[in-house]
């Protein structure tokens, strides 16, 4: 093999290489950076085509509505923990921070955080429904859909 030929074709195998490496740090990234939406009742069953469940550690956002009742805040610091349910289960969320204005019991609500337990979503921004005739297609579809969550002890 010629000299010249060697080195184009280790200039094409080094672009290859780099382009390759790009490839993969870019789908890496958005991989780890993605959240995916789940309903109460996904994060407890799976999904409904695939059963998927997420994994602890796994960032994610879950939809679903205030459970009367259940946010505790705590007097000191601005720790809140409440439940969000759907007609298929419920978990329960913690947040550090301000809560919207329109965040109350029996409304719509979205958590984006980490799922830290099998029922639990430490959340970094909790989101309100703000339109009373809107409701996610994806909660309105578990809602009406699945049939009515049992009440169950937690603490």
């Amino acid at each position: 093999m010629q000299a010249r030929r060697k080195t184009r074709l280790y200039l094409v195998l080094a672009v290859l290489a780099g382009l390759g490496l790009a490839v993969t740090l870019v789908l890496y990234a958005l991989s780890t950076n993605i959240d995916l939406f789940y309903t109460p009742g996904e994060i407890l069953n799976g999904k409904n085509e695939t059963q998927e469940k997420p994994h602890i550690g796994q960032r994610l956002r879950v939809g679903g509505y205030v459970e009367a009742g259940s946010i505790k805040r705590d007097d000191k610091t601005l720790d809140v923990t409440f439940r969000l349910y759907d007609a298929r289960g419920a978990v329960s969320v913690s947040y550090k921070g301000i809560l919207p204005d329109l965040f109350r019991e029996g409304q719509g609500a979205v958590a984006q955080g980490i799922l830290d337990g099998e029922r639990h979503i430490t959340a970094q921004q909790v989101l309100a429904k703000h339109d009373e005739n809107y409701t996610p297609p994806e909660i309105h579809n578990a809602m009406t859909t699945a049939p009515t969550v049992q009440k169950e002890n937690h603490p």
